[in-house]
């Protein structure tokens, strides 16, 4: 308790203590977050977890010291805290990264400028440690997405185009694995040919190894290693003033060889392109896993309507998921990133069952 008297209205009382109690809920979050790091991530967590508890102080200030009567924080921020107990995921960051661009503060006569503008800024703060787990997932997880979603969508058009003929329950199960285990192996051998096809392409741009080995011997004043920087995109100036200071600092250590990274302007990004196997195994796998999906219904013994309407709805849901999913990963909004990906599916999906239709009306 502090010797200051409460301010404010009652109902600036009540919105001061939900403040309260979502600044330590935060901050509950960045320490839980924290825990499962280690070196700079860590420190950065702790530091964003003090900044909310001098929000925290804040508002309790404002009460006159009394936190008596402080709800709990907003189920959101709970559930931010309970994901980062159990998981600690880039998922967290980027829920996080959220609620902190939702922050109240800037609108509100009660809040300092000081308090807005950190809120804004811990959103950047959280965006760049999400940025980090997003580029390390960038490859393998684009291949998941893509492969599901391929998966689900492809074999649900299939299942329905060919069901909507009236064929045997036997074909329409048959046609979907064949469907499942061609398109799964496509996207494998594409996805494979495609990173690896990347990867070599970045090599190829790569400074090559030997040429460092010239450094050392040219002559500080005059010199072309300028001229690999102004090629790599750098000012002229900005070129030679570069290329004396590397030089310059070559010779004085007398190195045989200069670093390795001395005729680097920018590295390129290797783990967000990811390896070829991995993105082509995740590719396989997570087409299967969604292509699996439309003939569950022929796999257990349903046929005619039943089956189409059951596969059609599981498509639905594991759609919602896999929108809702990328939602999360980029910080966006995962709502409209699950509804745009299941009117994309069902649309095209849709297309086919309409042309079996015809099909089936045509051969009767």
């Amino acid at each position: 308790m502090t010797d200051e008297q409460p301010q404010g209205t009652p109902a600036d009382r009540d919105r001061w203590r939900r403040y309260l109690a979502a600044e330590r809920a935060e901050a509950a979050v960045y320490r839980e977050l924290a825990a499962r790091r280690d070196g700079e991530e860590r420190e950065i967590l702790l530091a964003l977890a003090a900044a909310e508890g001098r929000h925290e102080a804040h508002w309790l200030r404002l009460l006159g010291g009394d936190d008596r009567g402080v709800p709990r924080a907003d189920l959101r921020t709970r559930m931010l805290a309970s994901l980062a107990r159990r998981f600690g995921s880039i998922f967290v960051l980027a829920l996080a990264q959220r609620a902190e661009a939702r922050s109240p503060y800037a609108s509100d006569p009660h809040a300092t400028p000081a308090m807005a503008a950190d809120e804004r800024i811990h959103g950047e703060v959280v965006r760049g440690l999400a940025a980090r787990g997003r580029r390390s997932l960038a490859g393998t997880f684009r291949a998941a997405v893509f492969g599901a979603n391929d998966g689900l969508v492809s074999n649900l058009a299939l299942v329905l185009g060919i069901g909507a003929t009236g064929v045997a329950p036997g074909v329409v199960l048959f046609t979907g694995i064949a469907g499942l285990l061609a398109g799964a192996l496509s996207m494998g051998a594409g996805e494979y040919v495609s990173v690896r096809s990347q990867r070599e392409l970045l090599e190829a741009s790569a400074p090559d190894p030997t040429a460092r080995e010239a450094l050392p011997h040219l002559d500080v004043d005059a010199n072309e290693l300028a001229l690999v920087y102004r090629a790599r995109g750098m000012e002229e100036q900005e070129a030679v003033d570069h290329a004396a200071l590397v030089v310059a600092r070559v010779q004085a250590a007398e190195q045989v060889h200069a670093p390795t990274d001395a005729l680097a302007v920018a590295e390129h990004d290797d783990e967000a392109v990811g390896t070829g196997m991995s993105a082509a195994i995740s590719s396989f796998l997570f087409f299967a896993s969604g292509a699996l999906i439309p003939v569950l219904p022929y796999l257990f013994g349903m046929t005619g309507v039943a089956a189409i309407v059951t596969a059609t709805v599981l498509v639905c849901i594991a759609l919602l998921l896999t929108g809702a999913t990328v939602g999360l990963l980029s910080g966006a909004s995962p709502l409209k990133r699950a509804f745009r990906q299941l009117a994309i599916g069902i649309g095209a999906a849709a297309v086919t069952y309409l042309l079996g239709l015809a099909f089936g009306t045509s051969l009767a």
